[in-house]
């Protein structure tokens, strides 16, 4: 790993981490995996919720590999660890309490999600990233469940056969956040056109008829 990102990762440094904007894409390419790694570690510890120096360091961190990430074209790269990361955060809380802002790990999963399903036309990143995605459908805030569900109606029109293979998990999501959730309508019908969408695509390039 390049040695300021240890740096700044390893002593949660904060006041290094603006200096990694310093630097060439080219020269942390080769870090980003194991910057991804580690950020994954500090972000599982048990005080990082209310740790605002390390919550800092995590967020300049993952914009400075988001965007080395798009400008390198290496998100095939650094999918798994960002992927890792990503699905991380669902053992977190991601719903904030009344009108404050997102949490923590839901500032983290809608940074990781924007760089993920962006490729959402690169089925081998799909295929990592969609399994996690349906998660989020019943777990994140309505904001998050609402981009979630913008990014994966793209991904079924480019690659309908990968988001089908979870239309049974997506539905289950909608009934159970229906039931849990009543307040977040809009977005779960959000999620049931993704799902319709996927599945009458499949059936259509399937060879079979286009009904749900």
């Amino acid at each position: 790993m390049h040695q300021l990102f240890r740096l700044v990762l390893g002593q949660k440094d904060l006041s290094r981490a603006g200096d990694l904007f310093s630097l060439e894409d080219s020269e942390i390419e080769d870090s980003l995996t194991e910057a991804l790694e580690q950020i994954k570690i500090i972000s599982s510890s048990s005080d990082y919720q209310t740790n605002n120096n390390d919550q800092a360091v995590v967020e300049i961190c993952i914009t400075r590999i988001t965007t080395a990430i798009r400008e390198t074209e290496s998100i095939e790269q650094h999918a798994k660890a960002l992927v890792a990361l990503w699905e991380s955060c669902l053992e977190h809380s991601l719903r904030p309490s009344g009108r404050e802002e997102d949490t923590p790990h839901a500032k983290i999963a809608s940074d990781i999600m924007s760089c993920l399903l962006q490729n959402y036309n690169r089925p081998p990143v799909m295929a990592l990233a969609i399994p996690i995605a349906v998660k989020f459908l019943h777990r994140g805030s309505k904001e998050l469940c609402r981009s979630m569900s913008n990014y994966l109606c793209l991904a079924a029109i480019t690659k309908a056969d990968l988001l089908a293979e979870h239309t049974e998990v997506i539905v289950r999501s909608i009934l159970q956040g229906t039931v849990r959730t009543p307040s977040s309508g809009s977005c779960l019908w959000s999620c049931l056109e993704v799902c319709s969408s996927a599945y009458c695509l499949w059936r259509v390039r399937s060879g079979g008829e286009a009904r749900w």
